[in-house]
Formats: structure tokens, sequence, C-alpha cells
């Protein structure tokens, strides 16, 4: 967003952020038409393309929070856990390779027979 007048050390200006809550700020107060919108551009120091980008984020950010579906939201696994189970899933597919290999060769020691004998 652009902002202030402020300059870095080597005469460039400087971006500003607006926090969520002074975006909506702009956003509500630019929606009650209290005020000129251009007054309100001149305070905070934006540009119309700045106040038509927080509409459009204010607007996405509405749609996506009501077609949330109700319940239980997923549950997300910390990394770590995450990993830890990827590691040991992996060790248990190696030992289930190895016991299928002890079997294939048990079976042809055997002949393809069978254990009941």
């Amino acid at each position: 967003m652009s902002g202030e007048e402020s300059r870095d050390s080597k005469g460039k200006k400087k971006r500003r952020f607006f926090s969520a809550e002074k975006k909506y700020q702009i956003f509500l107060e630019a929606q009650r038409g209290e005020k000129p919108v251009g007054e309100i551009l001149r305070r905070e120091g934006i540009y119309s393309t700045d106040l038509a980008r927080i509409q459009k984020q204010v607007k996405e950010g509405a749609l996506e929070r009501l077609s949330a579906r109700p319940g239980a939201k997923p549950k997300m696994v910390p990394a770590e856990d995450y990993e830890t189970l990827k590691r040991e899933l992996e060790e248990k597919e190696r030992a289930l390779a190895d016991q299928a290999v002890e079997l294939a060769v048990l079976r042809k020691k055997t002949n393809g027979g069978s254990w009941d004998r």
C-alpha cells in the first residue's frame, strides 16, 4: 500500500503497511458515506486503487468466512509429529518388505507347499 511520503536513506519512498484492523476501519468509513472518499484517501495517504484493493480483500475474506461449513475443523498435525509418523511408517514398510522376502524364500524351500502337512 502506498502511504506517507517518508523516504529511506537512498531517497526512495518507503511502503507503508496497514494492519487488518486499520484496513477494515478505512473500508467501513468509505462504505458509510458520511465523508467524501477523497477526504478519507488524503487523510490516510492512500490512492483510490489502494481503497479498491482493500474493498476486494474485505469481500474475499467475507466470502471465504461465510462459505466455511459449520462443525469441527480439520486438525493440523505439527510438523515434528508428521515427520516422526512418516519415519515410523517407512520403517514399518521396510520391515514388511523384508518379511515378504523371507516368506517367498521359505515357500521356495518347501516347493510352495502348505504349512499344514
